[in-house]
């Protein structure tokens, strides 16, 4: 292929990345000014930053400076910037592999990712600055790419598949294994093929971060909205015609679910209606949880164990939405926070929070 054409396949490819990403950078700051914003959450801020830094790539592939040590040690930099900003906002992922998890929560994740990045940063400087480079040490850029796809590929897949969403998991590991191969293709030094292989990888990940953030809004619409004032509580026991006892629950008031009626195990069943007693006989309304640390058997505690109180939760969400379709973080947490307060003091005391005028209890 003759200058003039490549030149031209640069011109091209400049424009595009420049506008493409530039558009796709103020999309997701939109989102997040809208809904992240409010959330304090700033993953998306840098997943948008890292895109921004293509734009700046696209508009440096337009300028073409005179001096070709400029426009690689540009385009190295805005790299290395672009998987920066990658690696900065993995902190924010709600889901991460329990492998990563430990690493990328700690506070010293800036540095461990912020050393690699000046590793690499100071040969480009010295490439743009004096035109000497340093065997190996030019394609450094490519290496912290290929640390940033791994780590990135396997966030993503934790992420969509604890969404419930397979088909984008598999699809985000196939994006990046075509990043994959782009970045070994920049070792190459092959012009015309780079060109393409990173306008596709391109397209593909700023795809994929879109749906990532609109599986965010699915996940967030989906969490469940509950407020104790609105819930009713209606507890049924009745004997069958074979005689044995039916502990129902008469559940109203959880998001835009209509009233359920679930069943309960006896165990489970006692639980709640000295709850409901509780609140309905006394003000205060609270029951005295058992330490993990007590010994004496001469005292005598309304909960032996706080793990009642979880597989009661269990068995509510079992029988609202059926077992496996609930999660913790949608569905448990909130339905805990709306039916139950612990005291301030941290004195083993709990109690319902939903209003004695909402709860009743029937026994045949």
């Amino acid at each position: 292929m003759d200058t003039q054409n490549l030149t031209h396949i640069q011109q091209f490819y400049g424009w595009w990345q420049f506008a493409v990403c530039l558009f796709a950078f103020l999309a997701l700051m939109a989102i997040w000014y809208h809904i992240g914003r409010k959330r304090k959450d700033y993953g998306q801020v840098w997943l948008g930053l890292s895109i921004l830094c293509w734009s700046f790539s696209g508009g440096l592939e337009v300028l073409s400076p005179a001096d070709p040590n400029l426009l690689k040690g540009g385009r190295s930099i805005l790299s290395l910037l672009n998987s920066l900003f990658i690696l900065l906002a993995l902190p924010w992922f709600k889901y991460l592999p329990e492998i990563l998890q430990s690493t990328i929560q700690s506070k010293n994740w800036k540095i461990l990712v912020g050393l690699p990045f000046v590793f690499s940063l100071l040969p480009t400087i010295r490439l743009m600055a004096s035109g000497e480079s340093v065997a190996m040490m030019s394609e450094l850029d490519v290496y912290y790419s290929i640390l940033t796809l791994t780590l990135l590929g396997m966030v993503l897949w934790e992420t969509f598949q604890k969404r419930r969403l397979p088909l984008l998991a598999y699809l985000s590991i196939l994006c990046i294994l075509i990043t994959f191969v782009a970045q070994l293709y920049k070792l190459t030094h092959l012009q015309a093929n780079q060109s393409l292989l990173s306008a596709i990888f391109k397209a593909n990940l700023i795809m994929l971060f879109f749906a990532l953030a609109l599986s965010w809004v699915k996940e967030l619409s989906e969490s469940l909205q509950v407020r104790s004032e609105y819930i009713t509580l209606a507890l049924q026991r009745n004997k069958t015609p074979k005689g044995r006892w039916e502990h129902k629950l008469l559940l109203n008031g959880i998001g835009n679910e209509e009233a359920k009626k679930l069943t309960l195990s006896a165990t489970q069943y006692k639980l709640l209606a000295l709850f409901l007693k509780r609140k309905i006989e006394s003000e205060e309304g609270w029951l005295s949880i058992k330490p993990k640390s007590e010994t004496r058997s001469t005292k005598e505690y309304d909960i032996n164990d706080y793990n009642e109180i979880k597989r009661l939760l269990h068995a509510i969400l079992d029988g609202a939405y059926g077992k496996g379709v609930w999660s913790k973080n949608q569905h448990e947490i909130p339905l805990k926070e709306a039916l139950f307060e612990r005291s301030d003091n941290r004195d083993g005391r709990i109690r319902l929070k939903v209003p004695a005028e909402n709860i009743s209890i029937n026994q045949e």
